[in-house]
């Protein structure tokens, strides 16, 4: 398939330099559908083309990026943003507004083919981009990086000291918050199994023996996707069983 895209950026130059670009891109290959230097001239292109993503500056004269970005989510078909800036403080602010991707510039060939094959993955999935878009992820912040990862690739959250370990199938991310709030957040997701722990549901494959070494003998669930198995509290047993039979 072809990403459809929307450039959006106050400076010509830059324009030209992400149509450049994106000439080049090949997995997936993009067209680009519309130029635009303010917000006015980008929501006047996306009335009259079909757009699968915009490439989106943030500091514009008149309405910025992330006003913009605000304005785009009321569309009746959203479209992915992916914001292209100078300025990486801004990072947060644009997950929060649900931003699928975040480049700094000057923008690599890599970061931008990177960004469009997460388009095309969207596209491709049997919820498509619409529900991924408005589904619920957790924006994680380490080494000078933001990225937004999809709850349901998290298999399990776990907290230690101030900090939460979230465990995909890939790898693990490092989240500062409270377990707790997670829990009340999104209990149709994740179950207890530890005053330290939440497991995916989806994810419980077994509920097993184990030897803790700080808790003793009891028991562990084991997940579907990672290796390590994951104790639980007396407290929490009969849930965990109820879940297991119900898988």
């Amino acid at each position: 398939m072809r990403i459809k895209v929307l450039v959006v950026d106050d400076e010509s130059l830059a324009r030209q330099r992400l149509c450049s670009l994106l000439a080049d891109c090949t997995e997936p290959a993009a067209t680009v559908v519309g130029e635009a230097a303010n917000a006015v001239q980008a929501m006047a292109v996306l009335q009259h083309h079909e757009v699968d993503t915009v490439l989106l500056d943030i500091h514009m004269p008149g309405m910025d990026g992330l006003a913009l970005a605000k304005t785009l989510q009321t569309l009746p078909h959203p479209v992915a943003v992916v914001f292209v800036t100078a300025y990486a403080e801004h990072a947060l602010e644009a997950f929060d507004l649900a931003a699928l991707d975040y480049l700094t510039k000057p923008v690599r060939f890599e970061r931008l083919q990177s960004a469009l094959q997460k388009i095309e993955r969207l596209t491709h999935t049997n919820k498509g981009l619409e529900a991924d878009l408005s589904q619920d992820s957790l924006v994680i912040h380490e080494r000078g990086r933001t990225e937004r990862v999809p709850l349901a690739q998290v298999l399990y959250l776990k907290a230690e000291l101030k900090y939460i370990t979230v465990r995909t199938a890939s790898r693990s991310y490092i989240l500062e918050g409270s377990l707790s709030e997670l829990e009340s957040r999104h209990a149709s997701r994740f179950l207890r199994i530890h005053r330290n722990a939440l497991v995916a549901r989806r994810a419980v494959r077994a509920l097993e023996k184990h030897h803790d070494p700080e808790e003793g003998e009891g028991w562990a669930v084991r997940l579907d996707g990672v290796d390590e198995v994951l104790f639980v509290s007396r407290r929490q047993l009969a849930a965990v069983r109820g879940l297991v039979k119900k898988a």
